[in-house]
């Protein structure tokens, strides 16, 4: 290459005539030279900033990319969720795709039809409330009242106003991105689906990858304990999702027994409330609200009924149906769930708990031999 090469070149020439030394048929490029002084002061400067700077990009990068990492990891922890499911099927001879496609018709089928038997008196219940609205505001007015009372001592109506008859521009302005909002959710809730769906079809390569960032000699193992830590996430997804439900259905159970306003519309938000850890003692708060429009014993017997429930569903359901498998403390639990939602809001508060499963399989089997061995 550059021909024709000459002395004019200076060092180059003898590197030149050396290089035509070493090569051979063997080793067309020359044998490898030693290798770098890696205790060098340069090489130990250079490594450490390249570190470094490493080290600072990816967190900024990651930084940058959270929100679509955040929807990544829901996906991937629903897919978790409904591949058991999946599994199932295969199993039973049906091919990949046909099983994917039957559990995702069958998802999408269960709430069409809780939608469709949902939505109706839904709407009806909500047209109640609105209409309702003004006898409400009347009993707030009414000082005699138990809710005329707290409307006095709390200002509830005043800050509802305040609210309300904020300046048109600030409520435009709110509007607005109350619209964004709603439509950044709808969008963020397709593209989960759409991942979910690619995540169960791909499950088998996925599951492979990962194992294969694995050492030969250690996979094996690994991939008992990741097994186990993936069964542990299916586990929890399926089980809390059939606790929301029994909520729910508590819920309306109850207010219909109660002539408690609003029974299915207030059974549906318990049931959305329950997928979070502790939700329904929230949930279950409003409801007794609620149940203040009816009397005030049974807005007693409301917080009481919620209180005895987080008890059952502690004790009796989460066990039953939760802690067979998934096995976290409940100290552990509540950490897990203040921590998660500290970091990630109710992403975290919903994951805190199978990843806290996760970190224990990992200590059990990882952590604490190699402490007790050293």
């Amino acid at each position: 290459m550059a021909q024709p090469h000459s002395e004019d070149e200076g060092p180059i020439a003898e590197a030149e005539r050396r290089a035509a030394q070493i090569r051979s048929d063997e080793h067309p490029l020359g044998r490898r030279g030693t290798t770098w002084n890696r205790h060098a002061p340069f090489y130990v400067g250079l490594t450490a900033s390249v570190g470094v700077a490493v080290t600072y990009g990816a967190v900024q990068l990651l930084g940058a990319m959270s929100s679509v990492l955040t929807l990544i990891g829901l996906a991937m922890f629903l897919a978790l969720g409904l591949e058991p499911a999946v599994s199932w099927l295969v199993i039973h001879k049906f091919p990949r795709w046909a099983a994917v496609l039957t559990v995702v018709l069958i998802a999408f089928g269960v709430l069409a039809a809780f939608l469709a038997a949902a939505i109706p008196p839904l709407v009806e219940q909500g047209t109640q409330l609105v209409q309702q609205a003004p006898h409400y505001l009347q009993s707030a007015q009414d000082h005699s009242s138990l809710v005329g009372r707290i409307n006095e001592r709390f200002g509830v109506q005043q800050r509802v106003g305040d609210f309300v008859n904020k300046e048109g521009q600030t409520a435009f302005s709110d509007l607005l991105r109350a619209g964004t909002a709603v439509f950044g959710a709808i969008t963020d809730v397709g593209i989960v689906v759409v991942l979910t769906i690619y995540f169960l079809i791909d499950m088998p390569r996925i599951r492979a990858a990962v194992y294969r960032l694995v050492p030969h000699s250690r996979r094996p193992r690994a991939v008992l304990i990741g097994d186990e830590v993936f069964a542990k996430v299916g586990a929890y997804v399926g089980g809390n999702l059939t606790t929301s439900i029994i909520a729910g259905l508590a819920t309306f159970i109850w207010c219909v027994a109660f002539d408690v306003p609003y029974a299915v519309l207030l059974g549906v938000f318990v049931a959305i409330f329950d997928l979070i850890p502790y939700g329904s003692t929230i949930a279950g708060v409003v409801v007794a609200a609620v149940a203040l429009t009816v009397s005030v014993p049974i807005a007693v017997a409301t917080l009481a009924f919620y209180a005895c429930f987080r008890w059952f569903e502690d004790y009796v359901l989460t066990p039953k149906v939760i802690g067979r498998v998934v096995k976290v403390p409940a100290g552990v639990t509540v950490v897990a769930v203040l921590i998660g939602g500290a970091l990630l809001g109710i992403v975290g508060v919903l994951v805190a708990i199978p990843v806290a499963a996760a970190i224990q399989v990992l200590a059990q089997e990882l952590l604490f031999p190699a402490l007790d061995e050293a």
